[in-house]
């Protein structure tokens, strides 16, 4: 039978079996490096604009922007990944995420090198992040995965892992 008649009688195809099990992640660039977040928790993606910032904030925190009308901070990867700092460029962009947190959805903003693309990775396709032991520094608390695609491995943010975004709001109230 085919894959139309099969769709219309209300069955799936096994492509469609496929896709269900898969989830979208939107993938940005740091360090020549790619990550991906789940693409339900994305608002939206702008380009870099100045921020006011905060005195006495986190280094990882660039400052604050006002987004119709609702004050949201604006988080520098780079710097909480402990990366190397970079000048920003025009690809530099900062991907609006709407997070749960204790209190309720929140919104924050992630500064990335630039934004790569939107893949769909199923579950077969992630492997658990690698343990370095207890004697290495490794932070691993905010990698939820490790996706291979082809020829390139993704590394997956677990993003509500990534802050205490109550916290965060707090400090800027």
């Amino acid at each position: 039978m085919s894959k139309l008649a099969d769709r219309l009688r209300g069955g799936r195809s096994n492509e469609s079996k496929k896709a269900v099990t898969a989830e979208q992640y939107l993938t940005f660039m740091l360090a020549d490096e790619e990550y991906g977040v789940a693409i339900l928790s994305v608002q939206e993606i702008r380009g870099w604009e100045p921020v006011m910032t905060i005195p006495n904030a986190p280094a990882y925190l660039r400052g604050v922007i006002n987004l119709r009308g609702v004050v949201i901070p604006i988080v520098d990867l780079r710097v909480r990944f402990g990366l190397s700092t970079q000048t920003l460029s025009p690809t530099t962009v900062v991907v609006i995420l709407r997070i749960a947190s204790k209190t309720g959805k929140r919104c924050v903003g992630i500064v990335v090198d630039a934004v790569s693309d939107v893949y769909d990775i199923e579950q077969t396709q992630m492997q658990a992040a690698p343990q370095f032991g207890q004697d290495t520094h490794v932070n691993l608390e905010f990698i939820s995965a490790i996706a291979t695609l082809k020829n390139k491995m993704i590394t997956l943010i677990a993003i509500e892992r990534l802050f205490d975004l109550d916290a965060l709001v707090n400090d800027l109230q």
